[in-house]
């Protein structure tokens, strides 16, 4: 018995060391940040479907907190209140746009009309796959006690997009040989278009699944630089 215990303590020392070495490689998560971050997003997705559904107006915190399945109590726990909420829904709209917008736009490797024509695609694309979120951002640019919510978070992403497509066609412009193509005008036409697709389909969801938008973005294209970009049948 006295040989088995003696055989047995490198082992345990053996598990030990592999113990030690794997909490190195990967500490422990933290459970109560982790709940904590999983009951934040509950409420915003929860939030996000009631003001796509319902609008801002009849909108409170134990309403939300009863479509969570939660207590008041937690809501104002993790926002305080409701604008808090609010901000933080836009937040996290704007951070999912400027995901995909990155994804499209700025991926490695893409000529300027690449570019270009990811960022057509973002406009669908993100309207197509979650359209209750483009009726949030329309429901909050609309509204006049949330629209300063909006020009503090959603506006400045507007304004920047915008100003980087208005680049790339500076780009595509100049690398093309293509004079005369009023830039300014085609960048904010390109803006409004998408704006007002994303307004109408908020009015009118059965116009989601067309193509007008892409194929009207790429008319203009097409007029303003016809060896580049090409119509869609």
């Amino acid at each position: 018995m006295a040989q088995r215990k003696a055989t047995a303590k490198p082992e345990k020392r053996k598990l030990a060391t592999t113990k030690g070495a794997a909490n190195d490689a990967a500490p422990p998560k933290d459970r109560r940040r982790e709940r904590g971050e999983a009951s934040v997003q509950r409420i915003i997705d929860a939030t996000i479907e009631l003001i796509a559904e319902e609008g801002l107006a009849s909108l409170t915190m134990q309403r939300i907190a009863e479509h969570v399945g939660s207590s008041n109590a937690l809501v104002v726990f993790h926002f305080r209140s409701k604008e808090n909420l609010f901000r933080a829904v836009l937040q996290y709209l704007s951070d999912q746009y400027d995901a995909l917008w990155i994804s499209l736009v700025r991926a490695p490797g893409l000529s300027p009309v690449e570019r270009l024509l990811g960022a057509v695609d973002c406009a669908q694309r993100f309207a197509r796959q979650h359209p209750k979120w483009v009726s949030v951002f329309v429901v909050f640019s609309s509204d006049r006690k949330s629209m300063q919510i909006y020009n503090e978070i959603g506006l400045p992403s507007d304004l920047a997009y915008t100003a980087e497509a208005r680049e790339l066609l500076i780009e595509i412009a100049r690398g093309g040989g293509y004079a005369g193509v009023d830039i300014n005008t085609l960048s904010e036409s390109l803006n409004y278009l998408v704006h007002g697709a994303w307004y109408w389909d908020h009015l009118n969801p059965s116009s989601r699944d067309t193509n007008v938008l892409r194929k009207t973005m790429l008319l203009l294209l097409h007029q303003a630089f016809p060896r580049h970009f090409e119509l869609m049948p």
